[in-house]
């Protein structure tokens, strides 16, 4: 008997005015699956965009260590003094000059 209430159950659940009146809330539950799985694929595609930043981020701090490090080195007085020595330039070896206009020390002493 007790099969024959269950099939009574299930026909009172499947019959046409019952799914009419539970419409609602089953469209409610699809959209709230819809809703569920553009998240789950959002928050990936947030993820792999934030791990791409990161690797550019590390790649560009590198390179920044690096042309840090050879400024470092050329910037160095005896690379300066390779550097511009083709050019006939070369490091002074004693203490600069003073250059002064003629015309104005001339004035100087007339006044």
């Amino acid at each position: 008997m007790s099969t024959n209430e269950t099939k009574l159950n299930w026909k009172r659940w499947l019959n046409y005015p019952s799914l009419v009146r539970q419409l609602p809330f089953i469209l409610f539950l699809t959209l709230l699956g819809v809703v569920y799985i553009y998240n789950g694929h959002w928050a990936n595609k947030t993820i792999r965009l934030t791990q791409l930043a990161e690797k550019e981020i590390r790649e560009l701090q590198y390179e920044y260590i690096t042309a840090k490090g050879e400024l470092l080195a050329r910037s160095m007085p005896s690379e300066v003094a390779r550097a511009v020595e083709p050019l006939g330039l070369k490091a002074l070896t004693g203490s600069p000059w003073v250059l002064s206009d003629s015309s104005a020390t001339d004035k100087k002493q007339t006044d």
